[in-house]
């Protein structure tokens, strides 16, 4: 960050076309690529490839398009659309939230690399919306079940001041949205194709709306249409890019078991919400929480208590739900269970029911009745409906 401010206006226009180029000129991840970048830096790099001077594995990743894309027409067709381009260097990367997709491909692991670059339409600058945010994905075919969860998630995680990152899909992971923007919260999108592209099409309105609160992010130069394995490859961003990741619903073989699958490996947590033991949708959620790969939550309550350190104050409490006999005595309370599923009954017999004395009993019956939990009958006394 200190590199980009102190970079000239040209030095950082040839660094975001190097960007532009290296990161559409090699299918994500690249692997071999982004190892290159890193040692050569991005702007030699370029040089290099198309000098045609780079390793032999980094041709391999670039050779299909290296003469084929410029990185100056793609910025230029982006800063027409309202979109720009954010690079390692610039202060807006989000840079803890990728560091463990830098680290996983340190290590070899398959399939992971860290973005080159990201394109983005939204207000959201990245780096803040990074800094306190949770994944929540699940079944595209959701249910009516899962959709309201993944709604009442969203909106509670939003309310407790954390980004909600998804895909953008039909079911869960447009429900998730809808709840963070409902309340008010942040919510960034990743996509599997440009930016520019209203995928799926009935979640074009949705994707203007999160743009508008939060932010629109692809790997993907504009244009670039949706592909079954760039689905695979923008989950790793989502399951980096949240401290958490939390599966609404998922079969054994889907995409959110998938984001699950990297958050694990890059060590962060998954939480899992059970579902019917008769249903495939969520046959993935219970598989993680057997395995003992995922914790099991049920409420926003939870997910927050699994995200914060142990015995620290959780960022907002989420009230339980209250009973008008909460604020009862447990004397009061005990009497008033004790007409429970019947008609009416007289003071002795409530005595005897409760097991509390006669004389206790008859001084609390009318307090209960000033308050409205009880009635007096002709045939003794019954419980209110109210």
């Amino acid at each position: 960050m200190a590199r980009w401010a102190s970079m000239g206006e040209r030095s950082k226009r040839e660094l975001l076309v190097a960007r532009a180029f290296l990161g559409a000129v090699a299918e994500p991840p690249a692997p071999a690529l982004a190892r290159f970048v890193t040692e050569y830096g991005p702007c030699r790099a370029v040089g290099l490839i198309q000098r045609e001077k780079a390793p032999a594995d980094v041709t391999a990743e670039v050779e299909a398009r290296r003469w084929h894309v410029s990185g100056e027409q793609l910025l230029v067709a982006a800063e027409a659309a309202g979109v720009r381009l954010v690079v390692p260097e610039a202060p807006e990367w989000p840079r803890e939230a990728f560091d463990g997709l830098f680290g996983a491909r340190s290590v070899d692991l398959p399939g992971i690399a860290e973005p080159i670059a990201l394109w983005v339409r939204g207000k959201a600058a990245l780096a803040e919306a990074a800094e306190q945010a949770v994944a929540i994905v699940g079944a595209r075919a959701a249910t009516g079940y899962g959709e309201h969860v993944a709604a009442e998630f969203g909106h509670g995680l939003a309310t407790a001041g954390f980004t909600v990152a998804s895909g953008a899909a039909y079911g869960i992971d447009g429900a998730a949205h809808r709840g963070a923007l409902a309340a008010g919260g942040l919510t960034v999108a990743f996509l599997a194709c440009g930016v520019d592209v209203d995928y799926p099409a009935g979640h074009g309105r949705l994707l203007r709306a999160i743009a508008e609160q939060g932010a629109v992010v692809s790997e993907y130069p504009l244009g670039t249409p949706p592909r079954k394995h760039r689905f695979l490859v923008r989950n790793r961003l989502i399951a980096s890019f949240g401290s958490a990741t939390v599966v609404v619903e998922a079969g054994a073989r889907s995409g959110a078991a998938n984001t699950a699958h990297t958050a694990d490996a890059l060590g962060r947590p998954v939480l899992a919400v059970p579902g019917p033991v008769t249903s495939k949708n969520s046959v993935g959620c219970h598989g993680m929480v057997r395995s003992g790969q995922a914790v099991l939550v049920t409420r926003t309550q939870e997910v927050l208590e699994a995200l914060s350190p142990l015995g620290a104050q959780l960022p907002v409490e989420i009230p339980a739900q209250s009973r008008r006999t909460d604020a009862l005595h447990p004397d009061a309370r005990r009497l008033h269970d004790a007409l429970t599923g019947i008609d009416c009954a007289s003071a002795d017999e409530l005595a005897r029911d409760s097991g509390l004395p006669l004389g206790k009993v008859r001084a609390l019956l009318p307090e209960l009745e000033l308050a409205g939990f009880v009635a007096r009958t002709e045939r003794g006394w019954s419980m209110t409906g109210s």
